[in-house]
């Protein structure tokens, strides 16, 4: 198929990033198969090994736990892709493997699927914020606030609570209990996720002590939670992302200029299932994981999008709120200059009156 002919420096219509995308959302079974089996057994043996290291001493397994986590990453990417049906071609194989992935990371698949699919639908949308994604303020919002109000948000931003506590308390027990008004099926599998873990659970304490399945399970789980909201973080967070209200918003807009590229040196890639292409996993979730680069690299369209190298990526940990009069994340220290800025103006208008 010939590409249309999209300049790089605009926006692609509709239809043009459809035929863009139609050659890289059909699933390969034989990949799907190869990459799930091959982190299965790779976790497997993390775990073996930091068994082994913690019969000779609990030290030498934390390092090893560090490599578990990076595998539990990669195994919550494929949950991912079978949450968006793109996994396998075949609708049962997706449930499957996306019901062993989501016990192994600790989260309900037709629950979390209902809830990301709403993040794919309103993703950069003021008016649409709340459900699948990090509480984002604007600045008049934060200014407007109640001192609690700004004072939680400030806490739910702080580094050691956004990247160390929350993912812990979202994937151990958030996930555990089903949102309110969701359809049956996705609160079944909740249940049916907790009553798999309980039994995991049992089988590991049974096999390595109570101590030591605390230990290592806890520290896989919050180092790659960490790590996945981190990943999270970095994909929608950044100076140059897009916020737009109501009508203004833009499908296209969002997944092209509100979704980065996170480019990752090779092994980091590897780890994050290639989730760092994800503008291109925002225009079509129908593309899996092992198509997204070759997606990437078939039009410049692709690539005129904002790119972030992991030292850009750590600078922006420092953006808290969204400017809608600029267009861009400022910190918390902007937002106090503009309250500083009011206040003057007020007590110059006093003056003057």
């Amino acid at each position: 198929m010939t590409d249309p002919a999209v300049e790089p420096q605009r926006r692609p219509s509709v239809s043009e990033w459809k035929a863009l995308v139609e050659n890289f959302q059909e699933p390969s079974d034989s990949r799907a198969a190869w990459q799930v089996t091959s982190t299965l057994v790779a976790y497997v043996a993390a775990w073996l090994l930091m068994i082994l290291a913690w019969s000779a001493a609990w030290w030498l397994a934390l390092p090893v736990a560090v490599i578990a986590a990076g595998l539990l990453v990669r195994l919550f990417i494929i949950f991912h892709d079978c949450g968006h049906g793109s996994f396998f071609r075949s609708h049962t194989a997706n449930s499957i493997v996306g019901f062993v992935a989501g016990v192994l990371t600790w989260t309900p698949f037709h629950h979390w699927r209902g809830e990301h699919a709403r993040h794919h639908k309103t993703s950069g949308d003021l008016n649409r914020r709340g459900v699948g994604d990090i509480w984002t303020m604007t600045v008049e919002e934060y200014l407007a606030a109640s001192r609690w109000r700004r004072l939680l948000y400030r806490l739910s931003r702080n580094p050691l609570v956004l990247f160390g506590i929350a993912p812990l308390f979202v994937f151990v027990v958030y996930q555990r209990l089903p949102s309110r008004g969701v359809p049956d099926r996705d609160r079944r599998s909740v249940w049916w996720t907790n009553l798999a873990l309980v039994a995991l659970a049992a089988a590991m304490i049974w096999a390595v002590g109570p101590l030591a399945y605390l230990v290592l399970q806890g520290t896989v789980m919050a180092v790659g939670g960490s790590m996945g909201v981190w990943l999270f973080y970095v994909q929608h967070q950044f100076e140059g992302a897009y916020w737009q209200r109501g009508e203004a918003w833009d499908y296209t807009d969002a997944a092209l200029r509100g979704s980065s590229f996170y480019r990752l040196p090779r092994v980091l890639q590897w780890f994050s299932g290639n989730i760092g292409f994800h503008h291109v996993h925002h225009l079509s979730p129908r593309i899996p994981n092992y198509r997204l680069e070759a997606c990437h690299r078939s039009h410049p369209v692709f690539r005129a999008v904002p790119e972030l190298t992991l030292a850009q990526g750590w600078r922006s940990a420092r953006l808290r709120l969204w400017d809608e009069s600029r267009g861009k994340l400022v910190g918390f220290r902007e937002a106090r200059r503009v309250r500083e800025a009011r206040r003057a103006a007020g007590r110059a208008d006093c003056g003057a009156d």
